[in-house]
């Protein structure tokens, strides 16, 4: 049961103000064994899809902890996640690239940086995200997450300083939930489709260590850190929307590619999506002359077009004014493409098996030198071949991580 504060009475169902869409009446959560949600409601009144967001998201954050035994923090949008990553220091040109290196005592915090590096990784889709820790929420993860626009955050707990700081986002009205860490779901999961209900037992396939012993190519090394790497790649797609691609690093997903019907259409999103990460580090982005009135949002806007093919959009005659002191350089293509021709040790993770060598091609061209995929595609041989190619080092896990 979750432990209440004192006077506060025990949750047995929530309504909701309605389901996914204003037209979906009535709504609300219960457990349907009778027992108290395993939650409290601290602030705010969340709402269907944050609900969903919220355990969904706690359950990554906490896998990936146990996993790694370090904490962890998750950015979640529409039931998937932008990014997960752990609590380890960024470099400086990271923290520019995130916008946190005004932050004070974020080396200090863990969990702070775990949250900075996950928010930092696909600053688009983060938009109005829902949060995860790991961990209880301190003064400095607290201070990061207030100037960012945001939807709410589930985590076990939180210090008094930290939760006054979240209770004056929105007005009042920011969503804060307290969740039991000592919760344990029933293994028997359902859920309805057209009427009709659907039961299978919970996914709960441990995710670690063991699970990347299978090396199936010719280069048998993986690193530790980019075993970690592997964990936090796999254990995101675990709670992503299939199809589902993860690039990581350092700590971090940097790329995640989610519901595509296509396994290449999932590697080409999530490798995109690397690439921008990777190029927001770029001098020509960390020193780009913004007007003191630009508000970070549309900073995030600037650069996602700045880095695109579409860069006249921004840099333009009659439109830099808008956004710059004075009118930068473009990165030209041949600039992105040398930069990120240098990146190499990168991980990445598939829900289920490669069908094709061409997505160890694309990989490639993110720095791609550690994989995990489950295997048993009638052409894994073709796709062991690509990765010798490369020199890249591939594990077969034999589990599917499928998500729906």
């Amino acid at each position: 049961m979750s432990k209440i504060k004192k006077g506060m009475i025990p949750l047995k169902e929530f309504e909701l103000k309605y389901g996914c869409n204003p037209n979906q009446k009535p709504s609300k959560i219960f457990m349907s064994n009778g027992d108290d949600l395993p939650i409290e409601i601290l602030n705010g009144k969340p709402g269907y899809i944050n609900f969903l967001d919220a355990f969904n998201s706690y359950q990554l954050v906490k896998e990936i902890k146990e996993a790694t035994g370090l904490c962890a923090a998750t950015s979640f949008k529409h039931v998937s996640p932008t990014s997960a990553a752990v609590g380890r220091k960024l470099s400086d040109k990271l923290k520019k690239a995130c916008f946190v290196d005004d932050i004070e005592g974020l080396d200090d915090s863990p969990l702070a940086c775990a949250y900075a590096r996950a928010r930092g990784t696909d600053r688009m889709s983060s938009f109005g995200d829902w949060i995860a820790l790991s961990d209880v929420c301190d003064v400095t993860t607290a201070t990061l997450i207030k100037r960012e626009v945001s939807d709410g955050i589930i985590a076990p707990g939180y210090t008094d300083e930290a939760l006054e700081i979240l209770k004056s986002k929105k007005k009042g009205n920011y969503n804060i939930v307290k969740i039991n860490e000592n919760y344990t779901p029933d293994p028997v999961e359902r859920k309805q489709v057209y009427g009709i209900t659907f039961e299978q037992g919970r996914n709960e396939f441990k995710i670690n260590n063991e699970l990347l012993e299978n090396i199936v190519t010719n280069n048998k090394n993986i690193p530790d850190d980019s075993k970690i790497d592997l964990i936090i790649a796999l254990i995101t797609l675990k709670y992503t929307q299939s199809n589902s691609v993860c690039f990581a690093v350092d700590g971090q997903a940097i790329g995640v590619g989610a519901g595509q019907q296509s396994r290449i259409h999932c590697t080409r999103l999530a490798g995109n999506k690397a690439d921008i990460w990777h190029l927001r580090q770029h001098d020509k982005v960390l020193n780009l002359p913004f007007l003191d009135t630009l508000g970070r949002p549309d900073r995030d806007n600037v650069i996602d077009v700045y880095i695109s093919d579409d860069d006249e959009d921004v840099l333009g005659d009659n439109v830099w004014q808008q956004y710059f002191k004075t009118r930068p350089e473009p990165l030209t293509r041949e600039e992105k493409k040398a930069y990120l021709s240098q990146i190499t040790g990168v991980s990445l993770g598939s829900d289920a098996f490669f069908p094709f060598g061409d997505n160890i091609e694309r990989a490639r061209r993110s720095g791609v030198s550690y994989i995990a995929q489950p295997g048993g595609s009638i052409r894994d041989d073709n796709v062991i071949e690509a990765c010798n190619k490369y020199d890249m080092a591939m594990v077969f896990t034999k589990m599917r991580l499928f998500h729906h």
